[in-house]
């Protein structure tokens, strides 16, 4: 992405439990923070930690797989590119 390129916002209805929306929004209010600004956030960062927790895993899955890697000249010979 550019650095000055303009995001399009939308919007997400979900249903959220009641107090933890009151619970935010007063987090929000009492720390200056934009309710929008910070629930962005915070899904980005589950997003990021969901993501990262998957990778660990196939790092995990594939690491007894490793012995049987060909080296990636060999690889790129063996396949003409």
């Amino acid at each position: 992405m550019l650095p000055f390129q303009q995001m399009s916002k939308t919007t997400l209805a979900v249903k959220i439990d009641y107090k933890v929306v009151n619970r935010v929004k007063l987090y929000c209010s009492e720390r200056g923070i934009k309710y929008g600004f910070f629930v962005e956030k915070a899904l980005e960062e589950r997003l990021e930690r969901e993501e990262l927790k998957e990778d660990l895993l196939d790092l995990k899955t594939l690491k007894g797989q490793e012995k049987l890697a060909i080296p990636y000249e060999n690889y790129v010979t063996k396949r003409r590119v």
